[in-house]
């Protein structure tokens, strides 16, 4: 699984168009069957800083989506930034839910 982090600064004038583009992505790209989940957030403590969050079942849906035109629309909202972006890809070998917290908290005991 790969897992796709961008934060992007954006003015406060471009915010609106911005959200436009990347809930267009995120709708397009939610039924394809290797991505995972798509979301975006805002920074609490500042307006104009966006996440744009994506998981990937595989390598190759990740990169079928990077060459895709609809990929091309988020790159422009890269442009619009008002500081270098921050971009991440992060492969996860192996993931856990609750019964992590409670393995550990029975240990204690």
């Amino acid at each position: 699984m790969i897992l796709s982090t961008i934060k992007i600064t954006i003015p406060s004038q471009k915010r609106g168009e911005a959200l436009k583009i990347l809930r267009s992505v995120a709708e397009l790209w939610k039924d394809d069957p290797g991505c995972l989940g798509c979301h975006i957030y805002q920074e609490i403590q500042e307006d104009n800083v966006l996440m744009f969050k994506e998981m990937w079942r595989t390598e190759e849906a990740l990169e079928r989506h990077l060459r895709s035109r609809e990929y091309r629309n988020l790159l422009l909202v890269l442009e619009m930034a008002i500081k270098k972006p921050e971009i991440r890809f992060d492969t996860i070998s192996s993931s856990t839910g609750i019964e992590t917290i409670e393995k550990a908290r029975s240990h204690g005991r």
